[in-house]
């Protein structure tokens, strides 16, 4: 198999790492877990000396070598991408708690082949360390986020922690919030939408509210956290966190568009002009918030993810509007970044 050789060396940030810890921190490395395999592997030397432990210290000046061996795909598999980013918050030996960008689709679909992000996951963990519950062409994927919407996901490197994680949100018990801009005043400071949601039979890109016998139920909780007057072009904006009960296909954006407050930007469920959604080309849809015990370790993970910049840049142009913020919008607000 083809081989790349990578050259790293120890600066101060880095005295004292485990060699583990420190070869998965370098830019282009794939997991600690798979790092400490190359180690066992003898692919890992210090100083041309060949490393015999994960734990080993490398110490300030220390020159590590490492022979990656190239990831190739089985004629039919998914094809590793190592060419996107990916931003991690947590990762151990059982999953990944990564921050997806807005643009990047979660596995392959029309017009989407070698480009997703289970592209990125095959590269970084290789294809036999990811959970395949969901099949050969979602590889590690627990949940879904839309191509626009950004924020917090969970991967799984195996299908126990795969099928744990999904029973953790059948059970509700995995909790995840979303922020989101919407047109107009919501005037409740807190509710919740309980509805059927299914394919539309006029449009099947889209979903809709439906009380037909084969739709499924769809629980979303919301509270508002700050609210914008209304100016020339607009009604006015109401900033709200949703809390995820269930995880059906768009379901806060066909939600937030039942109770007649369509997320900002949005393409598909919107309403508006491109003046009224302050140019925003793609919804305002954030996973800011998971937490969850460890199906493993039972260890508490809990990750948090600010607003990235253009959804900020849509907050910053409103906040000569802003009408308060509410008890919870103090308390969320500054760890958004807004």
């Amino acid at each position: 198999m083809p081989e790349r050789v990578r050259d790293l060396l120890v600066d101060p940030s880095c005295d004292g790492m485990r060699l583990d810890a420190f070869l998965a921190a370098g830019e282009g490395m794939p997991s600690r877990s798979a790092c400490a395999r190359l180690i066992e592997d003898g692919a890992v030397t210090i100083n041309q000396t060949a490393a015999t432990s994960k734990s080993e210290r490398v110490l300030l000046g220390d020159r590590v070598q490492v022979t990656l061996p190239e990831v190739e795909a089985e004629p039919g598999a998914l094809r590793p991408n190592p060419d996107i980013p990916l931003d991690i918050r947590y990762e151990d030996d059982y999953l990944i708690v990564l921050s997806k960008q807005a643009g990047l689709v979660c596995h392959p679909s029309p017009g989407h082949v070698d480009d997703t992000l289970a592209n990125a996951l095959v590269a970084h963990c290789g294809l036999d360390h990811l959970g395949m519950l969901q099949g050969e062409d979602r590889p590690g994927i627990v949940h879904r986020l839309d191509m626009d919407t950004t924020g917090l996901m969970l991967a799984a490197k195996d299908d126990d922690t795969q099928r744990a994680l999904q029973d953790l949100i059948r059970l509700r018990t995995l909790d995840r919030r979303y922020i989101t801009l919407v047109h107009g005043y919501v005037a409740a400071d807190e509710g919740t939408i309980t509805t059927g949601i299914a394919r539309s039979k006029r449009d099947r890109l889209r979903m809709s509210v439906s009380d037909d016998p084969l739709a499924r139920e769809a629980i979303t909780t919301f509270r508002v956290l700050e609210r914008f007057e209304a100016g020339r072009a607009d009604e006015g904006f109401t900033l709200v966190e949703c809390h995820l009960y269930t995880g059906r296909t768009h379901q806060i954006r066909v939600h937030m568009r039942h109770i007649n407050h369509a997320c900002v930007g949005d393409p598909l469920y919107g309403r508006g002009t491109e003046r009224a959604n302050h140019g925003l080309r793609r919804q305002f849809l954030h996973s800011w918030r998971v937490s969850f015990d460890h199906p493993v370790t039972g260890e508490l993970i809990a990750c948090k993810d600010t607003l990235p910049d253009d959804l900020l840049g849509i907050l910053d142009e409103l906040a000569p509007l802003s009408m308060g913020r509410t008890e919870a919008g103090e308390r969320i607000c500054p760890e958004l970044g807004a």
